[in-house]
């Protein structure tokens, strides 16, 4: 399935300016349905859907999973007279959680589109014949092979989506059809 990418740009206000901010509040309460001031990862997966209205990240958890795990602990006051701890997204944490949810799909867009048998990992032979679209996204690759066992941490054979994402923040892979 294509990404909107002007969509995802337009209802995940990531701006630090003040209309941005106010944006997030309000996305931020619809997200809490109980108002108790942290989100949970259900609360997360649900108010990408129900709220953001952006099936794109809702049908993708480990987009979902990637950013609210790098979220979460950004503020980690977990000893602070307040604070719900690192296990929650709190609002000071949301405009980082937006962000990464962009960055994780457009890593994941990218991971679909060289994962072509579609079973969510990525083998040498797909790796090998994806050089051109990696190179289009910004790195050129002269050893297919060594570049993969290099990606492929825990020597399964295969690359996973966390693997891939990791390699292609190192290495800056930039999606050219995205809004960035």
């Amino acid at each position: 399935m294509p990404i909107d990418w002007p969509k995802i740009r337009e209802r995940m206000p990531m701006e630090k300016d003040a209309e941005s901010k106010k944006k997030r509040k309000e996305l931020f309460s619809g997200f809490d349905p109980n108002g108790n001031g942290y989100l949970s990862l259900a609360e997360v997966d649900k108010g990408c859907r129900d709220v953001l209205g952006l099936h794109e990240l809702f049908d993708v958890k480990p987009v979902l999973m990637r950013a609210f795990q790098a979220a979460k602990s950004i503020n980690n006051k977990k000893n602070k007279s307040g604070s719900h701890g690192p296990d929650f997204i709190e609002f000071c944490e949301f405009r980082l959680l937006l962000v990464y949810l962009r960055m994780y799909l457009e890593l994941w867009d990218m991971f679909d589109q060289v994962d072509t048998s579609d079973d969510g990992r990525v083998s040498k032979e797909e790796f090998k014949k994806a050089m051109p679209l990696i190179e289009s996204w910004g790195v050129k690759i002269e050893d297919p092979e060594a570049v993969f066992n290099e990606i492929d941490t825990d020597g399964g054979g295969m690359l996973l989506f966390i693997e891939f994402a990791n390699w292609a923040i190192e290495k800056g892979l930039d999606l050219e059809d995205d809004d960035d």
